[in-house]
């Protein structure tokens, strides 16, 4: 589950890390009243999407010359302005694909005045079981782009869960950075912070571009978190009804929305061939052979491995909703999940919706020959397959044939 930016930085800011000031808004009104709380003479607005590149982002209903999803204000009246912009127009961004998605929330920040910017980010190390804190000299930029053209300028640490955060942990980013004296015991006394705020959060990344160096204003230099991206392990959220009030569900895709209702593992993905796989495994090996085959899958679906009729039915309708899908292939290996409980479903749900695309049914384990009767009772055109690699050849010909 992701969250906004402002959300994310109320968040850290309880754990101890610094954050300029800032007020979320969702009105013209209320972003100039929150540029009135701030000192000023220098505000940020920034648009409140689940997407990054917001800044160098366009708006759909706008000119191609109008400024992007992040802008500088010099006065409460450039705030309003910049809000009445943005908010329910359609932000469009590297991230978020040529539909964009509509700016419903604001985010109103103090101005600073910044002498460098760096990246810092934890996340899961799937290679290593730990957490992994990742540091670079090049904030404010895609990531990516620095991984490919620059990887020197990007230095990865992992944290022993054993024993956690220690003091070498943070006298290494700092030394990654560039730090010295006192933006040094900054820089480590950020990287403890966030770390308990990822632990203490059930964090799946927790990412900061930029971490800014201010310009000494007399008081010294001081390191703020200007962005901050978070998001955490939907396993873990059952212990965290704090954070579950925090999901904004219209920016999410609706499919996806529908599915967590049921328990289902569903993603939306680009191709035509709707999959309904239990397992995650067999969910990706299914994906792969259809790609094999010419063709590509529409959706990733994992239904579980003890799914009900009802659940199965749910997952058969979120697959036909997309209006890509020209044909499904169910793929079911029956262990503690039943292929006659999967033929009930499929058959259920075909009759609801009235099927109008070609079906290929895979079934192998429990009770699959009494599964394999109900399909074929069922009077449904449903085209049986003997093995993956004999469903994928079915389901892909079929396909083309309806073309």
């Amino acid at each position: 589950m992701n969250i906004h930016e402002y959300q994310a930085k109320e968040l850290l800011a309880k754990f101890g890390v610094p954050v300029p000031a800032g007020f979320a808004a969702m009105s013209v009104e209320e972003a100039v009243a929150a540029a009135g709380k701030l000192p000023g003479p220098l505000y940020v607005v920034k648009a409140q999407i689940h997407a990054g590149g917001r800044g160098k982002g366009k708006f759909k209903e706008l000119p191609a010359e109008a400024k992007g999803g992040v802008r500088l204000a010099k006065s409460a009246e450039e705030v309003g302005m910049a809000a009445h912009e943005m908010l329910h127009n359609t932000l469009v961004t590297i991230q978020t694909g040529e539909h964009g998605k509509q700016v419903n929330r604001l985010y109103i920040t103090d101005g600073v005045d910044i002498e460098k910017e760096f990246y810092l980010a934890l996340l899961v190390d799937r290679a290593t079981g730990r957490i992994a804190i990742v540091a670079s000299t090049e904030g404010g930029m895609d990531i990516e782009d620095v991984a490919h053209h620059h990887p020197e300028k990007i230095h990865t640490f992992t944290v022993d869960p054993a024993s956690g955060i220690q003091p070498h942990h943070g006298r290494a980013v700092a030394n990654a950075l560039g730090l010295t004296g006192d933006l040094a015991k900054q820089a480590a006394n950020v990287t403890a912070k966030l770390y308990a705020a990822f632990i203490g959060t059930d964090a799946a990344q927790i990412e900061i571009n930029p971490l800014a160096v201010t310009k000494d204003d007399g008081f010294g230099a001081k390191l703020l978190v200007l962005d901050a991206k978070v998001g955490f392990d939907p396993n873990a959220l059952f212990r965290h009804k704090d954070l579950m009030e925090l999901r904004d569900e219209t920016e999410e895709d609706p499919a996806e929305l529908e599915a967590s209702k049921y328990d289902l593992a569903y993603i939306k993905l680009d191709g035509n061939i709707g999959c309904m796989v239990n397992g995650a495994g067999l969910a990706m090996a299914t994906m792969d052979i259809i790609k094999l085959n010419g063709e590509f899958p529409a959706n990733f679906l994992d239904v579980g491995g003890g799914a009900s009729k009802e659940k199965v039915t749910a997952a058969f309708k979120i697959i036909l909703k997309d209006p890509a899908v020209k044909g499904i292939l169910v793929n079911i290996f029956g262990g503690i999940m039943k292929c006659d409980i999967i033929a009930d479903g499929i058959v259920a749900a075909a009759k609801e919706v009235n099927l109008s695309v070609p079906l290929v049914v895979r079934l192998e384990g429990t009770n699959v020959q009494q599964g394999k009767d109900i399909l074929a009772n069922s009077g449904l055109p449903i085209v049986a397959a003997n093995d993956l690699g004999d469903a994928a050849v079915k389901i892909v010909a079929e396909v083309r044939k309806a073309a």
